[in-house]
């Protein structure tokens, strides 16, 4: 039985990571990954898989049974472009990718979440690029191909448009 909860332990983890980048200015390697994968399966009703494969989590409630990647990324400077998130797992098996936006002291800002044949695409129209062929996205890609299911402040977000003609009441198009 664990001396401690892993809630707990992962609230030290934001903050010995924070200290860390503050006091070296370079982030500790890793622990974005870990405290995005306690953080999507808190926010987001998924359940961690102890045996790492093409996928970290499962879902549940309206995700049920749907295989999850989930993604890290802590932003400690939004001007800065060309943030990438890491390498996807192309070929194995998963339904959706979620990413995992952190700010400067590890709390989560969003989550996004893209299909898995919407991120498949992208990465085969720009296959050119090395980094594409490798599953490799920046953070400005992802959310162009994804949609924000969390934020901070307003929690899970639900759909604000559908994909309906205006003439038949539709908010989208």
């Amino acid at each position: 039985m664990p001396v401690y909860a892993v809630d707990k332990l992962i609230a030290e983890a934001r903050r010995l990571a924070a200290d860390y980048r503050r006091a070296t200015g370079k982030p500790l390697p890793g622990i974005s990954a870990e405290i995005a994968l306690r953080d999507a399966a808190r926010l987001l009703d998924l359940e961690v898989c102890e045996q790492p494969g093409g996928y970290d989590a499962i879902g549940r409630g309206a995700r049920a049974g749907r295989r999850v990647q989930i993604k890290g990324r802590a932003i400690f400077n939004e001007a800065k472009g060309g943030q990438r998130i890491g390498q996807l797992k192309i070929g194995e098996e998963w339904d959706s990718v979620v990413l995992v936006l952190m700010d400067e002291d590890y709390q989560p800002l969003e989550l996004w979440e893209a299909e898995r044949d919407d991120l498949l695409e992208a990465i085969e129209a720009g296959k050119e690029s090395a980094r594409a062929r490798r599953g490799a996205l920046s953070v400005a890609r992802f959310k162009n191909i994804g949609r924000l299911v969390w934020e901070r402040g307003s929690g899970e977000v639900e759909e604000i448009w559908e994909n309906r003609p205006a003439e038949d009441g539709g908010g989208g198009g």
